[in-house]
């Protein structure tokens, strides 16, 4: 269980740190190893999102007739398909398409998320106990069951994909921005801003958002690594990216019918999605601990 779906369990708010200088945190997070090894890994992995199509030897839906199932060799450096296609030109230009996918869907849970969850804490009363129980109903589905039933209305497609893995993931997100936009509103300078009739546009544009952006960076990341797993569980039973589109979801489910004799059809795709979650994870319980001011009294 991640850590984000514990605060929520739990219902406590998030801590709240008085933020960090620019460069303070960046100094911060190349002191601490496991952040700079996890930056290093997503640095990598986002330059071969982005060139992977160009460093490709092959392209990835072109057919080897004569090479079908072929072992790693120096011709096809991951071996070959089931129909013959070259894993290692798929897996390249599949980190674009996997990448893109859960950063979209991301995007669309930070901001429609961040917008419930600092609205209902700063307005309050009936609103906030409708947007609240709504999330609720909606937190009692598994994520990955939400989206599924959301694809099957929209249609298979990457396009839906993404738009259904950030509708799933609103919920649980806008408890926590809720959380620690509670903390900033009970403030002295948000009570300040109020009395001196500041509109609650500008307080909460100006004032709420910009002091709890610690915590919107640390979810953030924490959750684009659920949205890669969520990305791949869905081309995985084939509601993702459709054929021939290279996906790494689509590809481990294309080699888990080859496991005994063709191990490297499922393998390579499996071990790109586990080191990028990895990373991800990492760097998001690295920034929490750095944001944390508790951690920081600890140390």
């Amino acid at each position: 269980m991640s850590e984000a779906s514990k605060t929520v369990q739990t219902g406590t708010a998030p801590a709240q740190s008085p933020g960090l200088p620019r460069f303070e945190l960046l100094e911060k997070i190349l002191k601490n190893r496991a952040a700079k090894i996890s930056l290093i890994m997503l640095f990598i992995i986002i330059v071969i999102g982005i060139v992977g199509p160009w460093l490709a030897p092959h392209d990835p839906t072109k057919t080897y007739y004569e090479s079908f199932l072929e072992e790693p060799s120096s011709e096809h450096l991951l071996g070959t398909d089931a129909i013959g296609r070259d894993m290692f030109s798929r897996l390249l230009y599949g980190t674009r398409v996997t990448l893109t996918v859960a950063v979209m869907a991301v995007g669309i849970t930070l901001v429609i998320g961040t917008l419930i969850g600092v609205v209902s804490a700063y307005v309050g009363g009936f609103l906030d106990n409708l947007l609240m129980r709504i999330m609720d109903i909606l937190l009692a589905l598994p994520g990955i069951i939400l989206a599924l039933a959301i694809v099957a209305v929209l249609g298979p497609s990457q396009t839906n994909a993404m738009i259904a893995i950030g509708i799933s993931s609103i919920p649980s997100f806008a408890r926590l921005i809720r959380g620690a936009a509670l903390v900033i509103k009970s403030s002295g300078y948000v009570e300040a801003s109020r009395s001196i009739g500041t509109p609650n546009w500008w307080i909460i544009l100006f004032q709420v958002i910009p002091n709890i952006t610690n915590v919107l960076i640390v979810y953030t990341t924490l959750f684009v690594g659920g949205a890669i797993l969520d990305t791949a569980a869905l081309g995985f039973i084939g509601l993702g990216a459709q054929p021939p589109t290279p996906e790494w979801g689509t590809m481990l489910s294309e080699g888990k019918d080859y496991l005994s004799d063709a191990w490297w059809l499922a393998t390579f795709p499996g071990l790109a999605i586990t080191i990028v979650v990895f990373a991800v994870n990492i760097l998001g319980d690295a920034l929490r601990d750095i944001f944390d001011p508790r951690t920081q009294k600890r140390k």
